[in-house]
Parts: structure tokens; sequence; C-alpha cells
């Protein structure tokens, strides 16, 4: 049994540990998986498509890249990129650094003496990023109005434009290729690493990149017989429409026989309660928690911002292993269970605990509801001030009282002491450093025999009245997610590459002569030749070159 677990895991590590380059995990037939139609097939998609600047050049990955081509075939054009690129790296410097950042992009941008400025932003605009300029601790948000005039410019002529050249056309390739039909056989299968409430959980890995995700499998039978159809559709919708890097993005939805099935972000780390419980004494050293629960507080912020309470997704995530006080009396509520759920949360990173129930504590629900609405917490040396603070704050049992239910949601959560080391822009970016990095040769999680399996399903026949919902929930790939793995894998590059070489081989060949060839002479052509009783006259009508 053991062996069963060694070669499991050593499968995955071999998928997982190939990373992207000669050894990328690609099938041998990748570029025939990933060929781009010729441009006429994508006529109808050219009409179809939503003319949305926003989405077609800033949002969706190779739409970015390919709009920023054509922009780098204009100067004009090119200035405008430079500058967003420059403000860019402006909002994510460090707080020391960013008043020198900032006066470097104005003068970069709006000395009178440049050679080429940018006219569509008004002197009184130019003004005020100077004054923010000077200011002791300039916001990142100075030039967020020259930004938007720059992106108003750019969605006018500009983009109209792009639509009419080859860097469009050959984003309506890539937006066909993206749209075909997702199947099981579009990936690679390896072993279980978890359960949900309707299915398992396994690895898998994209056979034309390599590209390793968390394949989130939803048995039919056992959805329709829990009535589970608007619960797997809501998370479905959810986890499609937020882009988060703090909430793990669906990259495919797909289905087969028997199971609905969720591509997701893959997190080789294993989840929270895994390394709270299984390696070392139960718990974290306060930065990592802190690290952790600012990471958290973002991930939060972005499904708020999108009118999105996390509890009501899945209960028993650990993020909401013990509910809010409102949510246990049956109150309305909106999103204070979500900054509850993240208060005992951090306790539980530091403590090795939850705040109402022991480690390995045998306990009833009901019991753990009445300390939920009548105890207070204990705190012990683990904690600093700050992190009592956060903590009491946010277990606050009355919710209007709450930290973050004030008024000022997640910006007052991030404003707290206990985050002041914190810099939220560049974790927003992914710059910083975590605590903890997991070893790339381990995998963590249960062993495959300690992952109870799902018994059958009983009395629940499937048939075509289903077939509404699944069409629903199979929609084939998300394009952000697949955009990103083109592009990170390196097929995006290396498909194009080819595309211009093979173009390039045929307008050689077409500008090229090809010189005239004599037809080979036999044997005895040449035996009488040398006798004088032949002569051999090659003709250029018999041997015209072809023209390819």
């Amino acid at each position: 049994m053991e062996l069963e677990n060694i070669v499991a895991n050593s499968l995955l590590l071999k998928a997982r540990q190939g990373g992207y380059g000669k050894k990328s995990g690609r099938s041998k037939k990748w570029r025939e998986l990933l060929m781009l139609p010729p441009v006429s097939q994508c006529s109808e998609l050219r009409h179809s498509i939503e003319k949305d600047y926003s989405s077609l050049c800033d949002k969706q990955p190779i739409g970015r890249l390919l709009f920023r081509q054509f922009c780098d075939t204009r100067a004009t054009l090119k200035r405008r990129i430079e500058f967003l690129d420059a403000v860019a790296e402006y909002e994510v410097a460090d707080d020391e650094n960013r008043s020198d950042c900032g006066l470097s992009v104005f003068n970069s941008f709006f000395n009178d003496k440049l050679a080429a400025p940018l006219p569509e932003i008004p002197p009184d605009v130019v003004r005020k990023c100077r004054l923010g300029l000077k200011e002791e601790n300039p916001s990142k948000k100075v030039f967020e109005e020259c930004t938007r005039i720059a992106h108003n410019y750019l969605r006018g002529k500009p983009f109209e434009e792009y639509q009419e050249s080859s860097h469009f056309s050959q984003f309506l390739q890539w937006k066909w290729l993206e749209r075909r039909p997702v199947t099981k056989n579009t990936f690679r299968h390896y072993r279980v690493l978890g359960k949900g409430g309707f299915g398992e959980v396994c690895a898998c890995q994209v056979r034309a990149t390599g590209k390793m995700y968390a394949c989130k499998k939803l048995q039919k039978k056992r959805i329709k017989k829990r009535k589970g159809e608007a619960l797997a559709l809501n998370e479905k919708r959810i986890l499609e429409k937020v882009q988060s890097r703090f909430v793990v993005s669906l990259a495919y939805a797909y289905e087969t026989k028997d199971a609905l099935c969720l591509v997701l972000t893959i997190m080789n780390g294993g989840d929270l309660k895994f390394h709270i419980y299984n390696l070392g004494n139960p718990g974290f050293d306060e930065q990592r928690a802190v690290f952790y629960a600012a990471e958290l507080c973002c991930g939060l912020e972005d499904l708020q911002r999108e009118r999105i309470v996390y509890r009501d997704l899945k209960p028993e995530n650990i993020l909401l292993d013990d509910r809010a006080p409102e949510v246990v009396s049956n109150e309305k509520y909106t999103f204070s269970p979500d900054w509850w759920g993240l208060g005992c949360l951090i306790y539980e990173m530091i403590q090795g605990h939850s705040p109402f129930r022991k480690f390995q504590e045998k306990v009833k629900r009901e019991e753990v509801d009445q300390r939920i609405k009548n105890d207070t917490e204990e705190y012990s040396e683990k904690f600093s001030e700050d992190a009592k603070s956060i903590c009491r704050m946010l277990l606050t049992k009355n919710p209007s009282k709450r930290l973050g239910c004030r008024g000022e949601g997640a910006a007052g959560v991030k404003q707290h002491p206990v985050f002041k080391d914190i810099n939220f822009s560049r974790l927003e970016a992914n710059m910083l450093e975590p605590p903890f990095c997991p070893d790339p040769r381990a995998v963590y999680c249960k062993d495959v025999l300690e992952i109870e399996q799902f018994s059958t399903v009983k009395g629940v026949c499937l048939d075509a009245t289903d077939d509404e919902f699944y069409a629903q929930f199979a929609t084939g790939c998300v394009s952000i997610p697949w955009q990103n793995e083109m592009i990170e894998s390196g097929c995006f590059r290396d498909i194009n590459k080819s595309e211009s070489e093979e173009a390039l081989s045929l307008d050689l060949k077409e500008d090229t002569h090809t010189p005239v060839s004599r037809p080979k002479r036999g044997f005895f052509c040449r035996l009488f030749r040398r006798g004088g009783c032949l002569t051999v006259v090659s003709s250029e009508k018999e041997v015209a070159p072809k023209r390819h």
C-alpha cells in the first residue's frame, strides 16, 4: 500500500518539476494541438467579438501583448505605452523610493523641453501631479488621472487602426484556438489531492503546454441527489468571474460522462490547515501569520469588490471554520462573516487551534455555537499586542462594531498596526518575498490511501433534462487564465516565432529565382559523347524554373 503512494507521488513530482523549458511537459504533438487556423477562418469571429478596448487591449494577456506590439510600430503610440509602464512601476515602488520614482516619471514625460510630450493631458492635470509629488508621502494614485486620459486616447483612433492590423488578425487566431472544445483528453491526470462535497480533487497537466492544475471533479449523480446544481453553477461562475492573485482561478470547465470538472490553479504548497497541524508544532510564528493574513485581506477585498460573500460558497473552508455570531443566530448579514473568519484564522495560525475549540477537542457543533455567542477568546504569550488587537477587533460579537464592517471595508483592516511592515501595493504585485517557500520535491497533502473514497450513488438516473444545466457548466477555456498559460509556458512565443519564420521563408521563395538546372545525363549519353557520336543540347523550355 505504501508503494502505491510512492508511485503516485513520484509521477506527480516528475510532471510538476518539468517546469518550462526543454523538459516542459509538453506533448510531442503540442504544435498540432495548438495549430493556429488561417486568418480567413476567423472572419465570423472578427465580426462577432465585442470591440471593447479595455477587454481586448488591457485585460486579456495575449490581446495586451499584441496591442503593445502594434503600438511599438508607431513612435507616438509607443510613447503612451512607455508612460503607462512607468506609472505602473511607480505604483509598486517602495515607500522610501516612491517620491524619487514619481519625479523620474514626471521629468521623463512632462518636461517642457521634451521632443515627444503627451499633448492630450491638460496642463492643469500636469500641475496637480507636480503638487502631489511634492508631498512627504506621495500617493500611488498621483498619476491616476493621467493614465485614464492616456487610455482614452488609445481607445480612440489607435484602437480602430489596431483592428485593421495584422496584429489583431493574429489575436483572432488565438481567440479561435481558445474557443475550441475541452475534454478529458486535453489533460493528463495524476494522484488525488483531496476531496470536496461532490467529488475528489486530483492533479492534472495540460498536454499541449505542460501547465499543472488541480481538477475538481463534481460527480453528476451526487449533485443531482443533493440538489446541488445551483451551488455548483454558482461556484463555477464566481471562480470564472474573479481574477485575483489571492483567489484560485478557474482555467477550464468541462464535463465527462460522470462528472463536471473545474480545472483550477494548483497550490503546490498544500492547504493552510495541513501546514498549521501537520508540520511540527501547531501554529506559525507571528510574522508568517501576518503575511498570510495580509494576503487573505487582499483576497477578501477582491471578492467584496465583486459583491461576493465568501462564506456561502464553501462553508467548510478553513477561513470560515468557525461561524460568525450573526450566522449562528440566523441574522441578516453582508460581509461581516468574512472579517470574523479572518480573525478566527489569524488566531488559529498563531495559537495552533481555533478561538472556540481546542486542538483535537471533541465537542458538538451546538456547544461551539454557544461559545461563539457567549465566550471571549483567550490569548497566550504567542500573541504580540498588535496581534491581540486585530483579533479582538475582528472577533467583536456585534458586527456593526467589527473591524472592516464600520464603513471602511478592507482599507480599514489594512491600516491596522499589525500590517505596518506590509507594503500592500508590492504584495498585490507579487513582489514581496513570502516567509515560507514550499519544497518543490515534497507533496503537501495526505497519502493517497488516507483520502476517503466516495461511495457509489444509487437510485439516481441522469437524463436529457440535465443536459441544459451541463451546457451552462461545461463552457471550456476561461480567457485570461488560458492566455496567461499560453504566454507563461512559452507556447505563444514559440508558435509566433515559427509562424514568422515560415512567412519569411515563403517570401524569400517568391522573391528568389531558382537557378536553371540541367537534366542529368545517363550512362549512354556520356559514353556516346566521349566518342563524338552525340551532341547534347539543353533546352531552356524543358527546364524552365518552377514558381513556388
